[in-house]
């Protein structure tokens, strides 16, 4: 391991440089998001840029594409976070921001469909339309990510549960493609995935479905 990274920097370029660069700002997206901060969705905005130029040069072109949804998601995120009111709110309740729920188990079904369709989609897509040499596991986290960032904008305790399949499975593929820094941070997030579920149930605050 101390000889792959000694290597790593012997030989430096933009790309490690911009490895790097998503390590930093991993940190303080998992953070924030620790601490249910809505300033979360600011750096989920910044990050895509980064990352999506690492992910185009190794490859993972599923990846790359998150990106853009990624951006998206985010300006999402901050409405559902700031302005959406949770179910049970009187009308004339001033707007505040959404409480940390349950995911309900009425939503679990239809929600692993829609995430096994994106699944065989995005594979369809990475063996036809692209050289990618991981397009399982590609596919795999990035329909799960999809899911994953809704259950986040709907600031659900389970979200975390899903980040934590994403996150194992991700620090393989980025040992495998050679994004050791990358690779490290999703091995963290992994770990930070049990404590933030953890964190998030107690702040949870109970609603009627």
């Amino acid at each position: 391991m101390i000889d792959a990274i000694a290597q790593y920097f012997a030989d430096f370029t933009w790309v490690k440089a911009i490895d790097m660069a998503g390590l930093v700002l991993g940190l303080i997206y998992l953070w924030l998001e620790f601490k249910a901060s809505i300033w979360l969705w600011l750096v989920s905005v910044i990050m895509p840029i980064v990352h999506g130029y690492l992910y185009w040069e190794r490859g993972l072109y599923a990846d790359f594409g998150m990106e853009v949804y990624y951006v998206l998601a985010a300006i999402y995120g901050y409405a559902m976070w700031r302005w959406v009111r949770s179910r049970g709110s009187e009308a004339g309740e001033k707007a505040a921001e959404r409480p940390i729920t349950r995911f309900p188990l009425r939503r679990v079904l239809p929600v692993a469909l829609i995430g096994m369709a994106l699944w065989v989609v995005i594979y369809w897509i990475l063996v036809n339309w692209t050289d990618s040499s991981v397009p399982v596991c590609d596919s795999f986290t990035t329909a799960l990510s999809i899911v994953a960032l809704w259950a986040l904008a709907q600031k659900y305790a389970e979200q975390w549960l899903l980040w934590l399949v994403v996150d194992a499975v991700c620090t393989v593929l980025y040992i495998y493609k050679q994004i050791p820094f990358t690779a490290c941070l999703y091995a963290f997030y992994t770990v930070m995935a049990v404590l933030g579920y953890r964190q998030w149930l107690k702040k949870i605050t109970t609603t009627k479905e």
